[in-house]
Order: structure tokens, then C-alpha cells, then sequence
């Protein structure tokens, strides 16, 4: 075997086994988000809709919905930030993410109450927010794990290009994270339907199992999957 086709089956192996994480991340997503709507009525993971949904709260005088929806964006962007750090500071960064995002569940599976459905919706909204810290990019493609508008994006302006005469078919790939949160999000109504409040423990034992997962995807190749980040320098931060 030549060193070129040996980097690209290397190439392949580390283009296929990011996918298959995303795919199954944004299941989780879209099985989280089917459920929170369902159970809370608000969106848990697509801001998009909170932030036009607040709005229009603001300009009809629902000033405590409108509350409601932009404490929730600031939560999730928390989220995010709080993902980013435990991400940077963990030797295995998807396990201890989706393992803190199983906890999230499970903590928010707990406040069934409906006195409590607020503290529920923003402990969902937080384990969301944090979810995107575990992949960022696969193979310097940016990819969304709780929200396909980008993706839709990406491969509409992809199918353009194509019409136009480009035959780069990378732009395919997008459709990957949306595959997964659709059928996550039809599995996610289904256990709603079924099962309420306690939908989220299974969407919890899911969580934990896709982190447990993540243990047979070698450590090198997890951190390909996150931007690098390099702290200034002591002097630097010093001035």
C-alpha cells in the first residue's frame, strides 16, 4: 500500500466515524427538542424560533413569555461556553460532554412538576446549548448539531454550485446532521406521546450510551473534531 492511498483511507476512516458521531448527536438533538416542545411548549435547542417567538411576545405585551424565551437564549449560549470549557479542560471531550448532557436530562427528568416545568425547560436548554461542544467541524466542514438551518444552507448553495457545473460533492454531507435530528425528532414525539414527563430519563439513557460510545473513537481522532485553542501566553496576559 502506497503512502497516498494510505492517507486516504485514513482520511475516509476519520471523515466516516465524525459523521456517524454527528448523525447520532443531532438524533439526540432532535429527539431533546421534540421532546422539550412537547412537554414545555417552548423550543429547547433552536434559538432561531425563541428569538422571533420573544419578539413577537415584546410587540403583543407578553413581557413574561418574552422573559421566559430570552432567559432561555441566554442559557443556551452558556451552554455553549460552559461545553467549550469542559471540552478544552477533558482528555476524552465527547464522553464527558454527553455524559454532563446525560446528567443535564436526568437532573431536568426529575422536575416533572408542572410548578416546575420552567426549572425542567431550562436544565434541558442547557444540556443543548453544551451538546455543540462536543464536534465543531469534520475535516475543516462546519457542522450543526442542534439546529439544520446551516446545513440545509450549505447544501442549497452546494446544489447550486452544481447546477452551475462544480463537482465538488462535499456539500452532501450536510444532509447528514439533518437525517439525524428528523428521526430523532419523530422518535423523540413518539416517547412523548407515549411515556410525558418521563420521556426525558430515556432521552437521558440515550445520552449516556452514545457517550459511552465515544470510548472506542481514539483520542487523537476526537480532538480533530474541535477547533484548537491555545491559551496567550503568562507575559501576554500579564500586560
Amino acid at each position: 500500500m502506497t503512502r497516498q492511498r494510505r492517507r486516504r483511507l485514513i482520511k475516509t476512516r476519520r471523515t466516516v466515524t465524525g459523521f456517524l458521531l454527528v448523525a447520532s448527536i443531532a438524533f439526540l438533538a432532535g429527539m431533546t427538542d421534540a421532546v422539550g416542545l412537547m412537554l414545555t411548549g417552548n423550543f429547547v435547542s433552536f434559538m432561531t424560533g425563541n428569538t422571533t417567538r420573544a419578539a413577537i411576545a415584546l410587540g403583543m405585551g407578553e413581557f413574561g413569555h418574552a422573559a421566559v424565551l430570552f432567559s432561555a437564549i441566554l442559557t443556551f449560549i452558556i451552554g455553549n461556553a460552559l461545553g467549550i470549557v469542559i471540552a478544552h479542560a477533558a482528555d476524552r471531550r465527547a464522553f464527558v460532554v454527553l455524559a454532563c448532557v446525560s446528567i443535564l436530562l436526568a437532573a431536568a427528568a426529575g422536575f416533572a412538576e408542572p410548578s416546575l416545568v420552567l426549572v425542567q425547560f431550562y436544565l434541558v436548554v442547557l444540556a443543548m446549548g453544551m451538546v455543540n461542544a462536543t464536534v465543531e467541524h469534520i475535516e475543516g466542514l462546519p457542522i450543526g448539531l442542534t439546529y439544520v438551518t446551516g446545513a440545509l444552507s450549505r447544501f442549497g448553495r452546494g446544489l447550486g454550485r452544481f447546477l452551475l457545473g462544480d463537482r465538488d460533492f462535499l456539500w452532501t454531507v450536510q444532509i447528514v446532521p439533518w437525517s439525524g435530528m428528523i428521526s430523532g425528532a419523530i422518535i423523540g414525539a413518539l416517547l412523548a406521546g407515549a411515556f410525558g414527563a418521563h420521556a426525558l430519563w430515556l432521552v437521558s439513557m440515550v445520552a449516556l450510551v452514545l457517550a459511552l460510545s465515544t470510548l472506542f473513537i481514539p483520542r487523537p481522532l476526537q480532538r480533530r473534531f474541535n477547533q484548537r485553542f491555545a491559551p496567550p501566553p503568562l507575559a501576554r496576559r500579564a500586560k
